[in-house]
């Protein structure tokens, strides 16, 4: 597999991983997003130790409104936090 190849794989088994804990094994609960936050994104989610911001970040990215994030509203957080890490990255060279 290509690096690109592998890093969809990595991201499709990351959230699967999460998301079979508990409730609709295709979807993220509150509890398994907190977990993939602070486990996976820590670094860049610093904020996410707050109780209130999984709240918030659930919030924006439950774009269906179930309570749940599935695997393309958490591809959206995912790639808006590779934009915002290559603008950094581009800024900084």
């Amino acid at each position: 597999m290509s690096k690109l190849e592998k890093a969809m794989d990595t991201l499709i088994n990351v959230f699967h991983t999460y998301s079979a804990w508990e409730g609709d094994k295709h979807k993220l609960c509150k509890r398994e997003l907190k977990d993939l936050l602070q486990n996976e994104l820590g670094e860049y989610l610093e904020e996410q130790k707050d109780a209130t911001s999984v709240d918030r970040i659930l919030k924006e990215l439950d774009e269906n409104g179930d309570g749940e994030v599935d695997f393309q509203e958490f591809v959206i957080l995912v790639a808006s936090l590779t934009v915002a890490c290559n603008t950094t990255f581009c800024e900084s060279s």
